[in-house]
């Protein structure tokens, strides 16, 4: 069977070429005779694995020299407990937006820990929006300030980033770390799992300003701590081994793409032919807010859910798989990471325009 566009919300789809080097190296990795699943996490061949993989992406990325790349296990949701018990060092006080799914159960974990001020939500119309922010509503000495950048179920992203001033900000970028350029010295801690963006599920990676560590909760366990991980270079225990090479080889494929700023622009025009059509379409509809959309998550919906599944099944048997949106919205969602090429998003609109015709006076 030919390789199909798979517009999962993760773990996503990959680099064709990035697979293919992988699929080349699998059983003897750099005449090693043996596979990167295999090797020793303390051999100097896997040491410059992980080392090529920081460097890549303090290089994509433009990280500050004060701030750690650490490679961590447990995905995006063990973090949420890592930023309340690393972070809570004085106040005990930090400010969270909710906006979807995920910043909610963010909420949940760190009030076990502190005092948690939700400032804003858009729970009321399913997160369909960003909510706007009021300055005075902050917490003056707020530990840090808590927000999901992108929203991979509800399809919002934040395109203004709140202005905290000495409170570090701290940002779940999932579903969007890599998909354009950000100023990463305007952040106190950034953490995401990989399997949207950088690679297969397995390695979360957390980029965290340096004097953010070491300040841990004393109820802390060892494996919670940042300070763990940042001492021993994530080589503390064994780390996930052959999640972070694939990862490297996904951020040496975004240098070659011509940098994130490059990657950034395709997104764009990627994003844009979906919208564009969605907002010219009599039976499609989009379901976010317009100065809210997403890059890389767009959830649409028909009329009717005879007609959802229809789309759905349909575009299956067109090789287009992984598009039923989330059940607490409904419809479809496509999710065009930055593997996604371009030539499948067209063909997802070509489908979408044949579908309206074929459906629209239904």
């Amino acid at each position: 069977m030919e390789r199909v566009y798979n517009f999962s919300a993760g773990p996503s789809m990959l680099p064709l070429e990035v697979l293919e080097q992988a699929a080349k190296e699998m059983t003897n990795y750099n005449n090693t005779g043996m596979s990167v699943m295999e090797m020793s996490h303390r051999s100097k061949v896997y040491q410059e694995i992980i080392d090529s993989a920081e460097n890549t992406l303090r290089d994509i990325m433009n990280i500050p020299d004060n701030y750690k790349v650490l490679f961590l296990q447990g995905g995006a949701s063990t973090q949420f407990a890592m930023i309340p018990l690393n972070l809570f060092g004085k106040s005990k006080k930090a400010d969270y937006v909710n906006t979807g799914a995920w910043s909610k159960k963010a909420i949940a974990e760190a009030k076990k820990y502190g005092e948690v001020s939700v400032l804003a939500s858009s729970e009321d119309k399913t997160y369909t929006y960003i909510p706007k922010l009021d300055k005075d509503d902050f917490t003056k000495d707020a530990d840090y300030f808590y927000i999901t950048t992108n929203n991979t179920i509800y399809g919002t992203k934040y395109n203004e980033l709140p202005d905290t001033g000495n409170v570090p900000l701290v940002a779940d970028m999932s579903s969007n770390i890599l998909s354009e350029e950000i100023d990463v010295s305007k952040f106190g801690v950034i953490f995401a799992g990989a399997q949207k963006n950088m690679g297969p599920s397995g390695v979360t990676i957390v980029i965290i300003r340096e004097d953010l560590i070491g300040n841990a909760m004393d109820i802390t366990p060892t494996m919670l701590n940042y300070k763990t991980h940042s001492d021993k270079g994530s080589m503390f225990n064994t780390p996930p081994t052959y999640s972070i090479y694939i990862a490297s080889l996904v951020f040496k494929w975004i240098k070659d793409q011509g940098g994130i700023k490059a990657v950034e622009q395709k997104n764009k025009e990627k994003a844009m032919l979906i919208y564009d059509y969605l907002d010219n379409s009599k039976l499609f509809n989009g379901t976010v807010a317009i100065k809210d959309r997403s890059l890389m998550n767009i959830p649409f919906v028909l009329p009717t859910e005879e007609l959802n599944e229809k789309f759905i099944t349909e575009a299956a048997d067109l090789n287009m798989v992984n598009l039923k949106g989330h059940r607490t919205v409904g419809g479809m969602r496509a999710s065009i990471y930055n593997a996604m090429p371009i030539e499948g998003v067209k063909t997802l609109v070509n489908y979408m325009k044949k579908f309206e015709e074929e459906n629209g006076n239904n």
